[in-house]
């Protein structure tokens, strides 16, 4: 199975970490990537939020940052 796991905010780390654990589980050998927005680049705000759930590194960082949500669109 693929499986893309997206996340962006506070909020959605704290839904998909034990989602993620769950699928991981359920299927070991899939390809599971973790696409991370970037909507919170602060170490506080973010790289806190992998480490003490458990989530992997993403795999990709899309460094949207802050700005408009026209902007981040």
């Amino acid at each position: 199975m693929r499986l893309i796991h997206v996340v962006a905010t506070r909020p959605n780390f704290v839904k998909m970490a034990p989602l993620i654990a769950r699928l991981r589980e359920r299927d070991p050998s899939g390809r599971h990537l973790i696409v991370h927005t970037g909507q919170h680049y602060d170490d506080n705000m973010s790289r806190v939020f992998f480490e003490d759930m458990g989530i992997r590194r993403p795999d990709h960082n899309l460094e949207i940052g802050s700005g408009s949500h026209a902007w981040q669109t």
